[in-house]
C-alpha cells in the first residue's frame, strides 16, 4: 500500500480532525494545496495563524471579535433594551442578515447536552445573568434590558436550554420570549433562510 511522505500525511491527519472532513476529503484538500503557488500557501497559513492571534472574546456578548467590545456592543445605535440569546456566533450572523433585529446579543457557546457532558457551568450562562444584574458601563448607552429573546435551535438540546434559562431568568422580572412560527422541530438556525428566520423573530412569543 502506497504511503504519503510523513509531512503530507501529518497534514492529512490534521484536516481529518475537522468536523465533516473524512480521510478521503482530507487527502483531496492536501493534494490540492500542494498544487498551489508558495505565495498562496503563505496567505493560507497566515490566515490560519491570524484566526487565533488577532481574535479575542467580547467581554459583553461573549462573541468572537477583533476588538473588545465588539462592533455590535460598541455601536450606540443598537437598542440596548433587547437581548437576543443564541448558542453560537454563526446564529448571531444569520439573525443579523435578516435586518429585522437591532438589539444586543449574548452567545452561550453551546447548548445543554447531558449525554455529551455539557452542563450549565460550561456555557456562558453566568455572564448572561451578570448582564441582567449589573447596569451598563461607559461607553455603553444607558438602558435596562426589558426583553430577552431565546433564539435557540428547536431541537432537544435547544429546548432543554430554553427551559433552564427561563427558570433562572424569571426572578429578574424581564419579558422572556422565544422564536415562533417558521422553524420546524429539529432544525438549525444556521440553515434557516432569512425569510423564515425573519418571521420567527417577528412572531416570537412570551414564555
Amino acid at each position: 500500500m502506497t504511503k504519503f511522505p510523513s509531512s503530507i500525511q501529518n497534514l492529512i491527519n490534521e484536516f481529518n480532525k475537522l468536523p465533516g472532513i473524512g480521510p478521503k476529503t482530507a487527502e483531496k484538500l492536501v493534494l490540492y494545496l500542494l498544487k498551489q503557488p508558495k505565495e498562496e500557501l503563505a496567505r493560507f497559513a497566515e490566515a490560519l495563524i491570524n484566526v487565533k492571534s488577532k481574535l479575542t472574546v467580547c467581554s459583553e456578548c461573549q462573541n468572537i471579535a477583533e476588538k473588545n467590545p465588539c462592533d455590535i456592543c460598541a455601536n450606540p445605535k443598537r437598542d440596548r433594551t433587547f437581548l437576543c440569546v443564541v448558542a453560537e456566533p454563526q446564529d448571531m450572523i444569520i439573525i443579523e442578515s435578516t435586518g429585522d433585529y437591532n438589539g444586543l446579543y449574548h452567545i452561550l457557546d453551546g447548548t445543554l447536552n447531558t449525554l455529551e457532558g455539557i452542563m450549565p457551568d460550561q456555557l456562558k450562562i453566568k455572564e448572561l445573568v451578570n448582564r441582567l444584574k449589573n447596569p451598563p458601563r461607559p461607553p455603553f448607552v444607558k438602558g435596562a434590558i426589558k426583553e430577552v429573546i431565546l433564539a435557540l435551535n428547536p431541537d432537544m438540546e435547544g429546548e432543554t436550554t430554553i427551559l433552564y434559562l427561563t427558570k433562572i431568568l424569571k426572578p429578574y422580572n424581564i419579558k422572556i420570549t422565544r422564536l415562533a412560527r417558521g422553524l420546524p422541530m429539529g432544525s438549525d438556525l444556521e440553515y434557516a433562510d432569512e425569510a423564515t428566520l425573519s418571521n420567527a423573530l417577528k412572531g416570537r412569543r412570551e414564555i
